[in-house]
Protein backbone atom coordinates (compact mmCIF):
# COMPACT_ATOMS: atom_id res chain seq x y z
CA UNK A 1 0.00 0.00 0.00
CA UNK A 2 2.88 2.58 1.03
CA UNK A 3 4.42 1.72 -2.33
CA UNK A 4 1.33 2.48 -4.65
CA UNK A 5 1.02 5.94 -2.70
CA UNK A 6 4.36 6.62 -3.11
CA UNK A 7 4.27 5.92 -6.73
CA UNK A 8 0.92 7.81 -7.01
CA UNK A 9 2.73 10.79 -5.20
CA UNK A 10 5.59 10.38 -7.28
CA UNK A 11 3.40 10.43 -10.54
CA UNK A 12 1.74 13.44 -9.25
CA UNK A 13 4.71 15.02 -8.55
CA UNK A 14 6.62 14.52 -12.33
CA UNK A 15 3.16 15.78 -13.44
CA UNK A 16 3.20 19.15 -11.77
CA UNK A 17 6.48 19.71 -12.86
CA UNK A 18 5.93 18.92 -16.07
CA UNK A 19 2.74 21.63 -16.39
CA UNK A 20 5.11 23.59 -14.14
CA UNK A 21 7.41 24.52 -17.45
CA UNK A 22 6.04 27.46 -18.71
CA UNK A 23 4.95 27.87 -22.30
CA UNK A 24 7.32 30.02 -24.29
CA UNK A 25 5.97 32.48 -27.46
CA UNK A 26 8.81 34.29 -29.59
CA UNK A 27 7.17 37.14 -31.56
CA UNK A 28 9.65 38.16 -34.25
CA UNK A 29 8.01 41.75 -36.27
CA UNK A 30 9.97 41.65 -40.17
CA UNK A 31 11.74 44.57 -41.19
CA UNK A 32 10.95 47.42 -38.50
CA UNK A 33 12.80 49.83 -37.44
CA UNK A 34 14.22 50.40 -33.79
CA UNK A 35 12.58 53.56 -32.75
CA UNK A 36 9.32 52.83 -34.55
CA UNK A 37 6.97 52.20 -31.42
CA UNK A 38 5.13 53.80 -28.78
CA UNK A 39 7.01 52.46 -26.09
CA UNK A 40 10.21 53.62 -27.97
CA UNK A 41 8.93 57.41 -28.20
CA UNK A 42 7.52 57.52 -32.05
CA UNK A 43 5.23 60.33 -31.78
CA UNK A 44 2.81 59.18 -34.77
CA UNK A 45 3.10 54.90 -34.63
CA UNK A 46 1.15 53.92 -32.13
CA UNK A 47 1.04 49.91 -30.77
CA UNK A 48 -0.89 50.48 -27.90
CA UNK A 49 -0.52 46.17 -27.69
CA UNK A 50 3.36 45.70 -27.49
CA UNK A 51 3.40 48.70 -25.15
CA UNK A 52 1.33 47.02 -23.11
CA UNK A 53 4.04 43.95 -23.01
CA UNK A 54 7.01 46.29 -22.63
CA UNK A 55 5.42 47.61 -19.57
CA UNK A 56 4.74 44.55 -17.80
CA UNK A 57 7.91 42.89 -18.78
CA UNK A 58 11.59 43.69 -19.40
CA UNK A 59 12.24 46.16 -21.97
CA UNK A 60 16.08 46.23 -23.24
CA UNK A 61 16.22 49.33 -25.62
CA UNK A 62 19.99 48.71 -26.64
CA UNK A 63 18.99 45.19 -28.14
CA UNK A 64 21.13 44.31 -31.24
CA UNK A 65 20.64 41.29 -34.12
CA UNK A 66 23.41 39.16 -35.41
CA UNK A 67 22.74 40.46 -38.79
CA UNK A 68 20.67 43.25 -40.37
CA UNK A 69 19.20 40.69 -42.63
CA UNK A 70 16.41 38.35 -41.81
CA UNK A 71 17.65 34.69 -43.05
CA UNK A 72 21.22 35.24 -41.34
CA UNK A 73 19.29 37.00 -38.25
CA UNK A 74 16.87 34.20 -37.66
CA UNK A 75 19.17 31.81 -37.96
CA UNK A 76 21.66 33.57 -35.35
CA UNK A 77 18.17 33.49 -32.82
CA UNK A 78 17.51 29.47 -33.52
CA UNK A 79 21.01 28.48 -32.64
CA UNK A 80 22.18 31.13 -30.57
CA UNK A 81 25.83 31.48 -32.85
CA UNK A 82 27.35 34.13 -35.25
CA UNK A 83 26.49 34.02 -39.03
CA UNK A 84 30.12 32.90 -39.65
CA UNK A 85 29.55 29.51 -36.99
CA UNK A 86 26.50 28.46 -38.85
CA UNK A 87 27.34 29.24 -42.50
CA UNK A 88 24.16 31.66 -43.04
CA UNK A 89 25.44 34.38 -44.05
CA UNK A 90 23.06 36.18 -46.73
CA UNK A 91 18.78 35.43 -47.98
CA UNK A 92 20.49 33.35 -50.99
CA UNK A 93 23.51 31.90 -52.68
CA UNK A 94 23.49 33.31 -55.91
CA UNK A 95 20.33 35.57 -56.41
CA UNK A 96 17.04 34.14 -57.90
CA UNK A 97 19.47 31.71 -59.79
CA UNK A 98 18.96 27.95 -59.13
CA UNK A 99 17.98 28.78 -55.69
CA UNK A 100 16.68 25.47 -54.33
CA UNK A 101 19.43 23.06 -55.41
CA UNK A 102 22.48 25.57 -54.14
CA UNK A 103 20.37 26.05 -50.80
CA UNK A 104 21.06 22.61 -49.91
CA UNK A 105 24.35 22.77 -48.76
CA UNK A 106 23.66 25.67 -46.60
CA UNK A 107 20.85 24.06 -45.03
CA UNK A 108 22.61 21.06 -44.49
CA UNK A 109 24.96 23.07 -42.48
CA UNK A 110 22.42 24.70 -40.46
CA UNK A 111 20.50 21.94 -39.50
CA UNK A 112 24.02 20.14 -37.65
CA UNK A 113 23.95 22.94 -34.66
CA UNK A 114 21.76 22.45 -31.92
CA UNK A 115 18.48 25.30 -31.71
CA UNK A 116 16.03 26.03 -29.00
CA UNK A 117 13.41 24.26 -31.01
CA UNK A 118 14.74 21.05 -31.05
CA UNK A 119 16.12 21.24 -27.24
CA UNK A 120 12.10 22.34 -26.64
CA UNK A 121 10.48 19.31 -28.39
CA UNK A 122 13.43 16.45 -27.14
CA UNK A 123 12.28 17.43 -23.30
CA UNK A 124 8.76 17.56 -23.72
CA UNK A 125 7.24 20.22 -25.79
CA UNK A 126 5.13 21.21 -28.71
CA UNK A 127 5.97 23.62 -30.87
CA UNK A 128 4.20 25.62 -33.67
CA UNK A 129 5.68 27.46 -37.18
CA UNK A 130 3.90 30.07 -38.41
CA UNK A 131 5.53 33.44 -40.40
CA UNK A 132 9.14 33.73 -41.80
CA UNK A 133 11.30 30.88 -41.70
CA UNK A 134 14.37 29.85 -44.45
CA UNK A 135 15.13 26.54 -43.28
CA UNK A 136 13.37 23.93 -44.96
CA UNK A 137 9.85 23.17 -43.75
CA UNK A 138 8.80 23.40 -39.91
CA UNK A 139 9.60 19.76 -39.59
CA UNK A 140 13.07 20.60 -41.45
CA UNK A 141 12.85 23.18 -37.97
CA UNK A 142 11.89 20.51 -35.62
CA UNK A 143 8.87 21.92 -34.91
CA UNK A 144 6.08 19.46 -34.30
CA UNK A 145 3.28 21.79 -35.92
CA UNK A 146 3.56 24.28 -38.42
CA UNK A 147 2.59 25.92 -41.69
CA UNK A 148 6.03 26.30 -43.64
CA UNK A 149 6.41 23.25 -46.60
CA UNK A 150 9.64 24.37 -47.37
CA UNK A 151 10.08 26.94 -49.95
CA UNK A 152 11.61 29.81 -50.18
CA UNK A 153 11.41 32.35 -46.81
CA UNK A 154 8.21 30.95 -45.43
CA UNK A 155 5.39 30.23 -48.24
CA UNK A 156 1.93 29.20 -46.45
CA UNK A 157 3.18 30.44 -43.25
CA UNK A 158 3.88 34.07 -44.18
CA UNK A 159 -0.08 34.02 -44.77
CA UNK A 160 -0.38 34.21 -40.61
CA UNK A 161 -1.65 37.59 -39.18
CA UNK A 162 -2.06 38.87 -42.11
CA UNK A 163 -5.17 36.58 -42.81
CA UNK A 164 -6.14 35.93 -39.00
CA UNK A 165 -4.98 33.22 -36.41
CA UNK A 166 -6.70 29.73 -36.92
CA UNK A 167 -3.55 27.86 -37.46
CA UNK A 168 -2.24 29.49 -33.94
CA UNK A 169 -5.88 28.85 -32.19
CA UNK A 170 -5.75 25.37 -33.73
CA UNK A 171 -2.36 24.61 -32.01
CA UNK A 172 -3.56 26.55 -28.57
CA UNK A 173 -6.22 24.24 -28.39
CA UNK A 174 -4.34 21.06 -29.51
CA UNK A 175 -1.40 22.05 -26.98
CA UNK A 176 -4.35 22.53 -23.93
CA UNK A 177 -5.71 19.07 -25.21
CA UNK A 178 -2.82 17.07 -24.89
CA UNK A 179 -1.86 18.74 -21.17
CA UNK A 180 1.62 19.88 -22.74
CA UNK A 181 4.08 23.22 -22.62
CA UNK A 182 4.55 24.70 -25.92
CA UNK A 183 6.62 26.59 -28.03
CA UNK A 184 5.10 29.09 -30.57
CA UNK A 185 6.71 30.68 -33.41
CA UNK A 186 4.97 33.79 -34.40
CA UNK A 187 7.12 35.28 -37.10
CA UNK A 188 4.59 37.29 -39.47
CA UNK A 189 4.97 39.12 -42.63
CA UNK A 190 4.62 42.27 -40.84
CA UNK A 191 5.82 44.93 -41.12
CA UNK A 192 7.64 43.90 -44.45
CA UNK A 193 6.63 44.81 -48.16
CA UNK A 194 4.03 44.43 -49.79
CA UNK A 195 2.63 47.77 -47.45
CA UNK A 196 -0.71 47.05 -48.06
CA UNK A 197 -2.05 47.86 -44.82
CA UNK A 198 -6.15 48.14 -43.91
CA UNK A 199 -7.56 50.70 -45.22
CA UNK A 200 -8.46 52.06 -41.90
CA UNK A 201 -4.57 52.63 -40.73
CA UNK A 202 -3.61 53.97 -44.22
CA UNK A 203 -6.39 56.61 -43.92
CA UNK A 204 -5.33 57.54 -40.15
CA UNK A 205 -1.49 58.03 -41.46
CA UNK A 206 -2.03 59.89 -44.86
CA UNK A 207 -1.61 63.18 -45.00
CA UNK A 208 -0.34 66.38 -46.52
CA UNK A 209 3.15 66.35 -46.66
CA UNK A 210 3.88 63.07 -45.80
CA UNK A 211 5.77 60.78 -48.57
CA UNK A 212 3.50 57.88 -49.54
CA UNK A 213 5.71 55.21 -48.63
CA UNK A 214 6.13 56.78 -45.26
CA UNK A 215 2.68 56.15 -45.08
CA UNK A 216 2.40 52.43 -45.54
CA UNK A 217 4.92 51.69 -43.24
CA UNK A 218 3.46 53.65 -40.52
CA UNK A 219 0.35 51.65 -41.18
CA UNK A 220 2.07 48.34 -41.50
CA UNK A 221 3.84 48.47 -38.28
CA UNK A 222 0.06 49.45 -36.48
CA UNK A 223 -1.27 46.34 -38.33
CA UNK A 224 1.34 44.04 -36.91
CA UNK A 225 0.49 45.67 -33.28
CA UNK A 226 -3.09 44.63 -33.66
CA UNK A 227 -2.23 40.91 -34.64
CA UNK A 228 -0.17 40.90 -31.15
CA UNK A 229 -2.75 41.65 -29.39
CA UNK A 230 -5.27 39.48 -31.18
CA UNK A 231 -3.09 36.32 -29.96
CA UNK A 232 -2.10 37.88 -26.84
CA UNK A 233 -6.80 37.84 -26.16
CA UNK A 234 -5.88 34.28 -27.32
CA UNK A 235 -3.65 33.92 -24.53
CA UNK A 236 -5.46 35.79 -22.18
CA UNK A 237 -8.80 33.74 -23.04
CA UNK A 238 -7.05 30.70 -22.12
CA UNK A 239 -6.13 31.39 -18.86
CA UNK A 240 -2.33 30.72 -20.32
CA UNK A 241 -0.62 33.86 -19.79
CA UNK A 242 0.53 33.82 -16.31
CA UNK A 243 2.87 30.64 -17.32
CA UNK A 244 4.01 31.84 -20.35
CA UNK A 245 7.26 33.72 -21.21
CA UNK A 246 6.79 36.20 -24.26
CA UNK A 247 9.58 37.13 -25.82
CA UNK A 248 9.50 40.06 -28.70
CA UNK A 249 12.10 40.84 -31.48
CA UNK A 250 12.75 42.29 -34.92
CA UNK A 251 14.69 40.52 -37.38
CA UNK A 252 16.25 43.56 -38.99
CA UNK A 253 15.75 47.22 -39.25
CA UNK A 254 13.75 49.32 -41.86
CA UNK A 255 13.41 52.91 -42.79
CA UNK A 256 11.30 54.13 -45.91
CA UNK A 257 13.54 55.13 -48.51
CA UNK A 258 12.13 58.80 -49.46
CA UNK A 259 12.88 59.52 -45.57
CA UNK A 260 16.95 59.62 -46.83
CA UNK A 261 16.03 61.11 -50.27
CA UNK A 262 17.90 64.21 -49.52
CA UNK A 263 21.39 61.64 -49.78
CA UNK A 264 22.85 61.73 -53.53
CA UNK A 265 23.47 58.07 -52.45
CA UNK A 266 20.22 57.25 -52.17
CA UNK A 267 19.68 57.37 -55.75
CA UNK A 268 21.71 53.98 -56.46
CA UNK A 269 18.78 51.66 -54.29
CA UNK A 270 15.35 52.55 -54.24
CA UNK A 271 14.22 49.76 -52.40
CA UNK A 272 14.57 51.03 -48.71
CA UNK A 273 17.03 53.80 -47.03
CA UNK A 274 20.64 53.53 -46.98
CA UNK A 275 21.46 52.63 -43.45
CA UNK A 276 18.53 50.59 -42.54
CA UNK A 277 17.89 47.27 -43.59
CA UNK A 278 21.16 45.06 -44.74
CA UNK A 279 23.21 47.97 -42.88
CA UNK A 280 25.25 47.61 -39.82
CA UNK A 281 24.31 51.46 -38.52
CA UNK A 282 21.47 51.55 -35.95
CA UNK A 283 18.34 51.99 -37.98
CA UNK A 284 20.01 48.40 -39.53
CA UNK A 285 21.04 46.31 -36.40
CA UNK A 286 19.28 48.06 -33.11
CA UNK A 287 15.82 46.45 -31.67
CA UNK A 288 14.33 46.64 -28.96
CA UNK A 289 13.59 43.14 -27.14
CA UNK A 290 11.17 42.28 -24.54
CA UNK A 291 10.86 39.48 -21.55
CA UNK A 292 7.12 39.26 -20.21
CA UNK A 293 6.68 36.26 -17.35
CA UNK A 294 4.41 37.52 -14.91
CA UNK A 295 5.01 36.94 -11.69
CA UNK A 296 8.86 35.42 -12.77
CA UNK A 297 9.94 38.97 -14.02
CA UNK A 298 9.68 42.53 -12.35
CA UNK A 299 8.65 45.30 -14.88
CA UNK A 300 11.85 47.30 -15.79
CA UNK A 301 13.37 49.82 -18.71
CA UNK A 302 17.05 48.02 -18.48
CA UNK A 303 19.94 50.03 -19.50
CA UNK A 304 22.00 46.47 -20.33
CA UNK A 305 22.77 45.60 -24.05
CA UNK A 306 20.92 42.67 -25.08
CA UNK A 307 21.77 40.47 -28.43
CA UNK A 308 19.37 38.56 -30.34
CA UNK A 309 22.08 35.58 -29.54
CA UNK A 310 20.76 35.33 -26.14
CA UNK A 311 17.23 34.29 -26.95
CA UNK A 312 18.65 30.37 -26.74
CA UNK A 313 20.08 30.36 -23.89
CA UNK A 314 17.49 32.24 -22.20
CA UNK A 315 14.66 30.02 -23.19
CA UNK A 316 16.65 27.01 -21.97
CA UNK A 317 17.08 28.93 -18.67
CA UNK A 318 13.60 29.80 -18.58
CA UNK A 319 12.45 26.20 -19.14
CA UNK A 320 15.13 24.70 -16.61
CA UNK A 321 16.79 22.95 -19.29
CA UNK A 322 20.65 23.20 -20.17
CA UNK A 323 21.90 24.95 -23.12
CA UNK A 324 24.78 23.53 -25.12
CA UNK A 325 28.27 24.23 -23.68
CA UNK A 326 30.05 26.97 -26.19
CA UNK A 327 27.23 29.10 -27.12
CA UNK A 328 28.24 32.61 -26.76
CA UNK A 329 25.27 34.45 -25.51
CA UNK A 330 23.92 35.08 -22.24
CA UNK A 331 20.60 34.45 -20.51
CA UNK A 332 18.63 37.88 -19.93
CA UNK A 333 16.99 36.17 -17.11
CA UNK A 334 20.32 36.56 -15.05
CA UNK A 335 20.76 40.14 -13.81
CA UNK A 336 24.55 39.46 -13.09
CA UNK A 337 24.81 38.28 -15.99
CA UNK A 338 23.33 41.46 -18.27
CA UNK A 339 25.39 43.86 -15.84
CA UNK A 340 28.74 42.39 -16.74
CA UNK A 341 28.41 42.11 -20.15
CA UNK A 342 29.88 45.41 -21.87
CA UNK A 343 30.05 45.05 -25.80
CA UNK A 344 28.04 42.94 -27.86
CA UNK A 345 29.21 42.32 -31.85
CA UNK A 346 27.55 41.46 -35.22
CA UNK A 347 28.48 41.40 -38.84
CA UNK A 348 26.81 42.42 -42.01
CA UNK A 349 27.47 40.41 -45.41
CA UNK A 350 26.14 40.81 -48.61
CA UNK A 351 22.39 39.94 -49.18
CA UNK A 352 22.06 37.99 -51.72
CA UNK A 353 25.07 35.77 -52.45
CA UNK A 354 26.63 33.61 -50.02
CA UNK A 355 29.97 31.48 -50.54
CA UNK A 356 28.94 28.23 -48.32
CA UNK A 357 32.37 26.93 -46.44
CA UNK A 358 33.54 30.84 -46.95
CA UNK A 359 31.35 33.04 -44.36
CA UNK A 360 34.01 35.78 -45.05
CA UNK A 361 33.84 36.30 -48.29
CA UNK A 362 31.12 38.33 -48.45
CA UNK A 363 31.69 40.08 -45.34
CA UNK A 364 31.25 43.68 -46.01
CA UNK A 365 31.35 44.30 -42.48
CA UNK A 366 32.24 43.43 -39.06
CA UNK A 367 30.89 46.22 -35.65
CA UNK A 368 30.48 46.27 -31.93
CA UNK A 369 29.05 48.23 -29.77
CA UNK A 370 31.10 48.60 -26.59
CA UNK A 371 29.40 51.39 -23.65
CA UNK A 372 28.36 54.59 -25.68
CA UNK A 373 30.69 53.60 -28.52
CA UNK A 374 30.14 52.12 -31.22
CA UNK A 375 32.96 51.07 -34.28
CA UNK A 376 32.52 49.95 -37.86
CA UNK A 377 34.97 48.04 -39.57
CA UNK A 378 34.21 48.13 -44.00
CA UNK A 379 35.37 44.90 -45.91
CA UNK A 380 34.94 44.46 -49.59
CA UNK A 381 33.51 41.01 -49.29
CA UNK A 382 32.33 39.57 -52.86
CA UNK A 383 28.98 41.14 -54.14
CA UNK A 384 27.52 39.70 -57.25
CA UNK A 385 23.68 41.32 -57.58
CA UNK A 386 22.23 44.51 -57.61
CA UNK A 387 22.27 44.38 -53.88
CA UNK A 388 25.66 45.64 -53.72
CA UNK A 389 24.25 48.80 -54.05
CA UNK A 390 23.22 48.84 -50.53
CA UNK A 391 26.84 48.90 -49.23
CA UNK A 392 28.24 50.73 -52.41
CA UNK A 393 28.17 53.66 -50.93
CA UNK A 394 30.23 53.40 -48.17
CA UNK A 395 34.32 53.37 -48.69
CA UNK A 396 35.27 54.70 -45.47
CA UNK A 397 37.61 52.05 -43.70
CA UNK A 398 36.71 52.63 -40.24
CA UNK A 399 33.38 54.48 -38.23
CA UNK A 400 33.14 55.69 -34.55
CA UNK A 401 30.03 56.73 -32.96
CA UNK A 402 29.14 57.64 -29.83
CA UNK A 403 25.77 56.72 -29.49
CA UNK A 404 24.95 57.92 -26.34
CA UNK A 405 25.87 61.76 -27.70
CA UNK A 406 24.52 60.55 -31.73
CA UNK A 407 22.09 57.62 -31.36
CA UNK A 408 21.66 58.44 -35.26
CA UNK A 409 25.18 58.17 -36.23
CA UNK A 410 25.59 61.74 -37.64
CA UNK A 411 29.22 61.84 -36.40
CA UNK A 412 31.93 60.23 -37.43
CA UNK A 413 34.91 60.31 -34.73
CA UNK A 414 37.47 58.14 -35.41
CA UNK A 415 40.08 60.52 -35.99
CA UNK A 416 39.21 62.33 -32.86
CA UNK A 417 39.37 58.89 -30.16
CA UNK A 418 42.10 56.70 -32.40
CA UNK A 419 42.64 55.05 -28.78
CA UNK A 420 38.44 53.95 -29.17
CA UNK A 421 39.04 52.67 -32.05
CA UNK A 422 42.40 51.25 -31.28
CA UNK A 423 40.49 49.32 -28.48
CA UNK A 424 37.45 48.02 -29.96
CA UNK A 425 39.38 47.15 -33.09
CA UNK A 426 41.06 44.37 -30.54
CA UNK A 427 37.40 43.46 -29.15
CA UNK A 428 36.04 42.61 -32.79
CA UNK A 429 39.37 40.90 -33.93
CA UNK A 430 39.27 38.30 -30.87
CA UNK A 431 35.63 37.79 -31.27
CA UNK A 432 35.57 37.45 -34.88
CA UNK A 433 39.51 37.51 -36.62
CA UNK A 434 39.26 37.45 -40.13
CA UNK A 435 42.60 36.63 -42.29
CA UNK A 436 44.37 39.17 -43.75
CA UNK A 437 41.79 42.11 -42.79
Amino acid sequence: MKTKSLLLLLAVALTMGASAKPNIVLILSDDQGWTDYGFMGHKDIKTPHLDKLAGRGVLFERGYVASPLCRPSLASMVTGRYPRHHGVTGNDVDGSNNRAALDIPVRETFHKFPSFVKLLTANGYLAHQSGKWWEGSFKDGGFTHGMTQGERHGDAGLTIGRKGLKPITDFLDHAAKEKKPFLLWYAPFLPHTPHDPPPHLLEKHTRPGRAADVAKYYAMCEWFDETCGELFDELDGRGLSKNTLVIYICDNGWAAASTNAADPNQKQWKGYALRSKSSPYEMGIRTPIILSWPGRLEPARSPHLAHAIDIFPTIAAAAGIDAPEGLPGINLLDETARKHRDTVFGVANSVANMTPGDPDGTLQYRWCVSGDWKLLLRHDGSDTTHYKNVHLWDKQPIRLYNLKDDPHERNELSSAHPDVVERLRRKIETCHPVAGK
